[in-house]
């Protein structure tokens, strides 16, 4: 027998699952297929969300030759050819290629396309799993339409779901059979957006009863035909990062619970040293100086996990988490040396006044270097007006205190031994 997904894919639009911002009624690539007017295309999603199904349905009402490849063992030399073809009989209406994990080209691969899609000889229609932005060429980039495939919802992988049992009952078995609702919900929910998983997990637990006589198809007997949970994770990809920039702005939107989530999520793949580096990060930049001792017990609790490894580590890292969201935040450090290191890429900087270079050499004070400079120990509360910053931006202020206790009291420090009054 064929895979199920294979033979439920869909011939049409109208018997596509979800992407309904895609090809619903009066959608953007809806209407570019009704009529036949077919740019060149990146479609850019994670797996079983009908990436390829869409890219078929528009392959057979195109006009045009049409060649498949997957970039994943395809050469360079079939590229070529596929270019052959273009002074050929065949290739007078131009060319249809249908690329299919574009990522795994390398540059010059995906330049050897660029002419030709470039003056419309061939069309392009890639997919891939990975952000373009970062995998694609981007002259290729600037000459293709990027459309997101998302995942599917749990409804509308039940809807596909139903339609292939349908399907299985019809052609395959002998005698009919019960579906529970709740087994075809557990399956949906377990997919994790990805309608083939669900449709392999299955098959699974269909087609070794198709001659059964009485087959129900019920929760106890999905569970076991599916043994893993839907998690998916890519550690290379965008989901990596995607966890990552989700973790920490959980962390700093003071989401306790999110947070948590994101961080089982890197758990779950052992991403250790990512959860580490990220955590230490959160402390100076998102808490910082609303709670300066955060970042010492972070570095405790990542060195602890760094120390036991998984899966003991998820303790103090939890700790660290439920730690951090619940701290105050402040970004006063990270805005300050942000500021100043524009100011050195734009060259505003000057020099260092002379009364604050080194003078610990022979020859110093005829420069001119340390003379005037004042020690601040020598006067009341350790302080004495005196400039530190280059002439040129001497009124620049770079730190600026946020609303919190602690930075609240630098404030009033400073106004102490500057005899300010509050």
């Amino acid at each position: 027998m064929k895979p199920l997904a294979d033979l439920i894919r869909p011939q049409t639009l109208d018997e596509v699952v979800g992407q309904q911002h895609l090809i619903g009624e009066n959608q953007i690539l809806r209407k570019l297929i009704e009529v036949n007017h077919i740019p060149n295309l990146i479609f850019y999603g994670p797996s079983g969300t009908g990436k390829t199904t869409v890219a078929n349905i528009i392959a057979k009402i195109s006009k045009k030759k049409i060649y498949k490849l997957n970039a994943t063992d395809a050469k360079t030399e079939d590229i070529r050819n596929i270019i052959k073809d273009l002074d050929t009989l065949d290739g007078m209406n131009g060319i249809l290629l249908y690329l299919d994990e574009i990522q795994n080209f390398n540059k010059k691969q995906q330049q050897t396309l660029l002419k030709y899609i470039e003056n419309g000889q061939i069309t392009l229609i890639a997919s891939t799993t990975e952000n373009p932005y970062f995998t694609i060429f981007s002259a290729i980039l600037s000459r293709s339409t990027i459309l997101e495939f998302k995942p599917l919802t749990p409804q509308e992988i039940e809807e596909g779901l139903k339609r292939a049992i349908q399907l299985v009952e019809d052609e395959f078995f002998i005698y009919p059979f019960e579906c529970d609702d709740e087994a075809i919900k557990y399956i949906a929910n377990l997919c994790n957006g990805d309608l083939r998983k669900g449709l392999n997990a299955l098959e699974i637990a269909l087609y070794p009863n198709c001659k059964t006589e009485g087959f129900i198809l019920n929760l106890d007997l999905v569970k076991k035909s599916t043994v893993t949970a839907g998690f998916s994770y890519d550690r290379f990809g965008d989901q990596h990062y995607d966890t990552l920039s989700a973790f920490q702005k959980s962390i700093r939107g003071s989401d306790a619970d999110a947070a948590i989530h994101y961080l089982a999520r890197l758990i779950q793949v052992g991403d250790l040293l990512s959860i580490c580096r990220r955590l230490l990060v959160i402390a100076a930049e998102d808490i910082g100086l609303a709670y300066p001792q955060a970042i010492s017990i972070v570095k405790s609790c990542t060195d602890a996990a760094l120390q036991l490894g998984f899966p003991e580590a998820r303790i103090p890292l939890a700790q660290a988490v439920i730690l951090l969201s619940n701290s105050p935040k402040s970004n006063s450090a990270v805005v300050a040396i942000d500021k100043a290191l524009s100011d050195l890429k734009r060259g505003n900087i000057g020099s260092i006044p002379n009364h604050l270079r080194d003078s610990h050499y022979a020859g110093a004070e005829d420069l001119g270097y340390g003379i005037n400079y004042k020690y601040p120990h020598d006067y009341p509360n350790h302080y004495v007006k005196q400039q530190y910053l280059p002439t040129s931006i001497k009124h620049v202020k770079y730190y600026h205190p946020a609303v919190n206790k602690v930075e609240q009291g630098f404030m009033a420090y400073q106004n102490y031994v500057q005899g300010k009054k509050n």
